[in-house]
């Protein structure tokens, strides 16, 4: 089990408050999200639930027991961190045993779970190996795998793919997200990508400046963002807000619109049936399967187009976007969303 429970948890460091009475409950066997800019309080919130910082207010619960106060060696989880944190001079095998045999585990079950981990992450022909004389994405996998031998409650994941090349991201990323359907332990990931975040999560937590902003699975957050905050940082590329008379129109203070709502014509063309905005195209990025397209629209600014790869545009044509009613997001002056 590993049911993570926090009941207004706050932190401050010094005077300075850095998370603002978090609540969130993390249900067993889910993986989550936490996701924001940098200096957001996503790490230092992660840190609150493994015990690795003490909590200024609040209480945080594993499986309903209050573990607040205990040391993080008792708390039942595993940390994977940014760094490796191998040690160089150990084989694999020793690196993923060494907090078995430093908490005194029997030899026979140690062999037993580092030779299940090793199978589980494709590591069994590197076990004699030295950590120096494998990639990253392999000492990433070490790093996971003694983790997994703890055979914790929950793994709790701080940004572990960001030293890697970005092709290897890529393939960590799936690897990650297999392994903790296959292990079905809850999971708890840090990360500043929200691709990362939309494509690994049951649910994402949206933070900013130590508040939660949202909590949602990929797609809710997608489709219906709470707020100004969460519409703009979730999606990629970020959505269109609109403000000013056009905003007004729609009795809202920002109109949102995301890239992919909008079509784009050529030349300067009216919309019987709606709104059409006229303007310059500024920049085209012809990526293959899709072209983004930057209009710069009169009394609007410029807005991304997400048209498909075949569409012919160039610096300097006239064009016309007319953006999808069903698609347009309105929020108010509190920056939250108009429903």
């Amino acid at each position: 089990m590993g049911h993570i429970t926090l009941q207004s948890v706050s932190k401050s460091f010094d005077e300075t408050p850095i998370i603002h009475g978090a609540d969130l409950e993390i249900p067993d066997g889910q993986f989550v999200v936490f996701v924001g800019p940098s200096g957001c309080g996503k790490t230092t919130l992660l840190r609150l639930i493994a015990g690795l910082e003490d909590v200024s207010g609040g209480r945080i619960l594993i499986d309903g027991q209050d573990v607040t106060k205990l040391a993080p060696a008792k708390r039942g989880l595993s940390m994977v961190f940014q760094s490796y944190a191998l040690y160089p001079h150990m084989s694999v095998r020793r690196n993923i045993a060494f907090g078995l045999k430093m908490a005194g585990t029997p030899k026979a079950e140690i062999e037993r779970r580092v030779a299940q981990a090793a199978d589980i992450l494709n590591l069994t022909e590197y076990l004699e190996r030295r950590p120096g004389q494998l990639s990253g994405g392999q000492r990433q996998r070490v790093a996971i795998g003694r983790a997994i031998v703890r055979e914790p409650k929950g793994f709790l994941f701080d940004e572990p793919l960001s030293n890697l090349d970005a092709a290897l991201r890529v393939q960590m990323r799936l690897e990650v997200t297999r392994l903790q359907k296959q292990l079905k332990t809850t999971a708890v990931y840090v990360t500043h990508d929200q691709v990362e975040a939309m494509t690994m999560a049951d649910r994402i937590v949206v933070l900013q400046a130590g508040r939660i902003e949202q909590v949602g699975t990929p797609l809710e957050l997608y489709e219906r963002p709470a707020n100004v905050f969460v519409a703009g940082f979730i999606g990629s590329p970020r959505m269109n807000l609109l403000e000013g008379e056009v905003a007004q129109r729609h009795q809202a203070t920002t109109l949102g619109i995301r890239p992919e709502h909008l079509q784009v014509r050529q030349g300067q063309l009216s919309n019987a049936e709606g709104e059409a905005w006229h303007g310059t195209v500024t920049l085209a990025e012809h990526l293959g399967s899709d072209t983004f397209v930057y209009v710069d629209v009169p009394g609007i600014g410029t807005l991304d187009a997400r048209c498909t790869g075949d569409l012919r545009v160039a610096i300097g044509d006239s064009v016309t976007l007319i953006p999808d009613p069903q698609h347009l997001h309105r929020f108010d002056a509190q920056q939250q969303a108009i429903r």
